[in-house]
């Protein structure tokens, strides 16, 4: 598929959303490439919590990295387009202001990724998601490329409403909940140290935080009982 395949790549993607299809018909690792993107993300943004993970290319793990490190540090553009419903640029993270996100750059400079944009799915005034892409090489992204990902932004959007609610419960059927294992370690922490979900969510990200370590990392540890968080840890 070549570069200039884009609007054809979007033509086909409508006409699958017009049949009920769901995101599993895109793949990122296209979408990526013909946005002129090294890597593109969707979380869906659920009623409680942070965005999760939902589609991205299993073969890349740098967009999985840096929304893994947003959920960890609790601050970075896919939370703040969460959050505000607003686009969200950095043209180049080595030189992005300190006070932007004092935790997630410095993290964030620690890989490949230097620009990045986050696009909010928007029903209404209703946040649904967010579209995210990074770059790794610096610099502002043109016009006619921020306007190509906003017209994949919307048709990717139709393809999340078309995705069946038990397949984003389970990752069945459909595109995958990212940190389904966070969730259930949660679950775990929760009845061990009766206390509450957001509260057991909370002491695995601080986990993650001061040990330096991936938040599903940490998930897939407590559940195999090879770390036992209690309030020392």
């Amino acid at each position: 598929m070549a570069r200039d395949d884009l609007p054809g790549y979007l033509q086909r993607l409508r006409q699958a959303a017009r049949t009920g299809a769901d995101l599993s018909a895109a793949q990122a690792a296209d979408a990526a490439r013909l946005l002129r993107l090294d890597a593109v993300t969707l979380s869906l943004l659920p009623t409680r919590g942070p965005p999760e993970l939902l589609w991205s290319d299993p073969a890349d793990a740098l967009g999985r990295a840096l929304e893994d490190l947003q959920t960890t540090l609790g601050e970075g553009p896919t939370l703040d387009a969460a959050r505000t419903g607003q686009t969200v640029t950095e043209a180049d993270l080595s030189t992005a202001s300190a006070a932007r996100w004092p935790l997630f750059t410095p993290a964030a400079c620690d890989t490949p990724a230097r620009a990045v944009i986050a696009h909010p799915l928007l029903l209404g005034v209703v946040t649904a998601g967010v579209l995210t892409g990074y770059r790794i090489t610096p610099g502002p992204l043109p016009a006619r490329q921020r306007q190509e990902i906003t017209r994949f932004a919307r048709i990717a959007l139709d393809l999340l409403l078309h995705t069946p609610p038990h397949a984003l419960a389970t990752g069945t059927g459909g595109p995958d909940l990212h940190r389904a294992e966070v969730h259930q370690a949660a679950g775990v922490l929760s009845v061990r140290l009766a206390i509450s979900i957001d509260d057991a969510l909370l002491r695995l990200r601080a986990h993650a935080w001061r040990h330096n370590q991936a938040l599903p990392d940490v998930a897939r540890a407590v559940i195999t009982g090879h770390l036992r968080l209690d309030s020392h840890n």
